[in-house]
């Protein structure tokens, strides 16, 4: 090697050196501005608090009667005010479900579904427990029952206009597709019913006592009419997405007809209606006959699609939202 090409040779291996020395400073300040999340740095997400049952007993004024809200398939609510000032909503489980089931997992099971948000759920705040006492603490909106409005309550159908009734819909569809699909693991709701569908002041749906089946695995009543009859199959039944969307497809067939489920009888009345698009016996003689029945006609395929299939052949709750929710938003905007 000549004079010439030793030099030319340490000049590129200066080069190279001196860009190594720069790659390296630049992958340095990289690193320092970007640093991987650790965990303290990804989003936290709250889960329930756990209250003592004394904390509870004053805030229900000893589980006043007065302050009774309304009776379910799990236990008895009350409105209380805790220590901090908070106004909440007190779920008192019936003493036979706790007896029934005292080893279940309780706090684990409410702390992992309590992470749920979304704007068309109630979320659940805390819980407390104690011998012969499982108590679930969630939000109180002062939200009353689309069941109320519906079957109840003599002017409250008259308020619930079709218009209503079909954003209703479309935001319990869109609650549930959270439960299933939005949280991990995912929330089967296990009683998808109107009496579980709660209504602000501007009638937005929010859905109620999701993923609690656990507590009342064999509990029938309250229940009959709203599961699928899978749910009560020694092999493959029990709580399923598929019977959430039975449900919510019964719940859809209240809305149209302005019926009580009648523990299954609303299904086998309004499926041939449905199939022979038979609308005027169908729909909710309380209100008006409307000039655009091509919504409802729609609503009307979804929920026979969600109640007159089997479990395997049933529409997803992801499937049933987004045809609902083309509906509400072409309604918003006529």
């Amino acid at each position: 090697m000549n004079l010439l090409e030793h030099i030319v040779y340490d000049f590129l291996l200066g080069i190279i050196s001196i860009l190594i020395v720069i790659l390296g400073i630049v992958l340095f300040f990289i690193c320092r501005k970007k640093p991987v999340e650790s965990e303290e740095s990804l989003p936290i997400r709250l889960s329930a608090s756990a209250y003592p049952l004394t904390d509870i007993d004053a805030a229900t004024d000893g589980f006043n009667n007065r302050r009774i809200i309304g009776h379910g398939r799990l236990g008895t609510v009350y409105s209380a005010v805790l220590s901090t000032g908070d106004l909440v909503a007190v779920k008192r489980t019936h003493p036979r479900l706790v007896l029934s089931n005292a080893g279940f997992g309780f706090s684990s099971i409410i702390k992992t579904i309590s992470q749920a948000r979304h704007p068309n759920i109630v979320p659940i705040l805390g819980f407390s427990q104690a011998p012969g006492e499982r108590i679930i603490v969630t939000e109180f909106v002062g939200l009353v029952s689309l069941e109320f409005y519906l079957h109840e309550n003599n002017d409250g159908a008259s308020l619930l206009d079709w218009s209503r009734r079909l954003r209703i819909a479309a935001g319990a569809a869109r609650g549930l597709e959270y439960l299933h699909e939005g949280m991990a693991p995912n929330v089967i709701h296990g009683c998808v019913k109107s009496s579980n569908i709660l209504l602000d002041s501007k009638f937005c749906s929010r859905i109620s006592d999701y993923g609690l089946s656990f507590m009342a695995p064999q509990e029938k009543r309250g229940l009959v009419g709203y599961v699928d009859n899978e749910y009560w199959g020694e092999r493959g039944g029990g709580a399923a997405k598929e019977s959430d969307v039975y449900g919510f497809g019964v719940v859809l067939l209240e809305l149209l007809s302005g019926r009580r489920s009648e523990e299954g009888l609303l299904v086998k009345w309004a499926l041939p209606l449905i199939k022979l698009m038979r609308l005027s016996e169908l729909l909710d003689p309380r209100l008006v006959f409307p000039s655009d029945v091509k919504p409802l006609v729609r609503l009307a395929k979804v929920a026979l699609a969600c109640v007159g299939n089997s479990r395997k052949s049933r529409p997803s709750i992801v499937q049933v939202a987004a045809i609902l929710n083309s509906l509400d938003n072409n309604q918003a905007s006529i």
